[in-house]
């Protein structure tokens, strides 16, 4: 499908620039070529799709449906799969959260929601298919969801109400199941338009975070020795998951500015599975998060939240390397 991407990249830094094949400025800037073009094909298209999806769901209709109904579970994993198909990074998924809660929506719910919001959404999606291929990409989408029900149902059941702030608890105390707010009803060319205006707004707010990761992507390809990580997360070491999840706890990105890293990574070496612990625990669990938490939550529950799902993370970690 990108055959014509390769050979583009190939002419413009082989030929047109004449620079040396197989030398390292030369692999550092083929792959920048090819992953940026090719990235953003994919964002594009996966864009466009979800946008028509959110467009015939969007998020009103889903809180007000899984605060009205009694799914017998089942709403963790509604909760969980709305999250993956919304564009929001952790820091923005935040006020949904409130949304959330004012809507009536239990809390383990809630958090199942804002746990894979940030580590599954369609500029992942889209990055992770080109990079990866697609049987990687549903098992990634498919742990990324499993990974915020069970996180959500843990939270749930941990009965942590009294830690959440004593505004959010009056809001939680007194949530009213609010009315059907009443649909425009507009036809699918109507909706087109807003569509892929959304699409284009996505990628331009995501563009320079693709455009760094790429960069340090293909510096790292280009003139990082083959075995450079391998020393301290390799597939040798039974401890590489929690160690790469520990290390990306306190860092920051969202998955356009990473995952390009985390392709270097398993180009180097590293087992999928690390990488893509890495990769959640950076997009997932972070400083800027836990700071905005703290206005909704105590410093207990918060410790708790990043607690469970650094666990799923790990977990999820090793599952991958097993299978993959």
């Amino acid at each position: 499908m990108f055959d014509w991407v390769q050979k583009l990249a190939d002419w413009l830094i082989y030929s047109l620039f004449n620079i040396v094949q197989g030398s390292k400025l030369g692999d550092a800037l083929n792959f920048f070529v090819f992953d940026t073009i090719k990235i953003l094909i994919l964002l594009f298209i996966i864009t466009t799709v979800m946008g028509v999806v959110n467009s015939y769901f969007p998020v009103d209709k889903i809180r007000n449906f899984l605060s009205r109904n009694s799914l017998f579970g089942l709403e963790y994993l509604f909760a969980s799969t709305f999250g993956a198909i919304t564009p929001f990074c952790s820091c923005s998924s935040v006020p949904l959260f409130i949304g959330f809660v004012k809507g009536g929506i239990p809390l383990g719910v809630t958090f199942a929601f804002l746990i894979t919001s940030p580590l599954v959404n369609e500029v992942a999606i889209a990055m992770f298919i080109g990079m990866f291929g697609l049987k990687a990409t549903i098992i990634y989408v498919s742990s990324g969801i499993i990974l915020g029900m069970i996180g959500g149902f843990i939270l749930g059941k941990l009965k942590v109400e009294k830690q959440l702030s004593p505004w959010v608890q009056r809001i939680l105390a007194n949530a009213e199941k609010e009315g059907d707010l009443e649909e425009e009803k507009k036809t699918f060319a109507q909706r087109l338009p807003e569509i892929l205006t959304e699409a284009l707004s996505i990628i331009k707010s995501v563009f320079w975070y693709i455009i760094i990761g790429i960069g340090l992507g293909a510096l790292m390809h280009g003139f990082i020795p083959t075995g450079f990580f391998e020393t301290y997360i390799s597939k040798e070491n039974p401890f590489a998951v929690p160690i790469a999840v520990i290390l990306g706890v306190p860092m920051y990105s969202n998955a356009a500015g990473v995952l390009p890293i985390i392709q270097v990574f398993v180009q180097k070496g590293i087992p999928i599975g690390t990488a893509i612990a890495f990769m959640m625990a950076v997009v997932g669990l972070s400083i800027p998060e836990a700071t905005l938490l703290k206005k909704v939550m105590s410093w207990k529950l918060i410790a708790i939240f990043f607690s469970v799902v650094t666990i799923c993370i790990i977990i999820s970690g090793y599952l991958f390397n097993i299978i993959l």
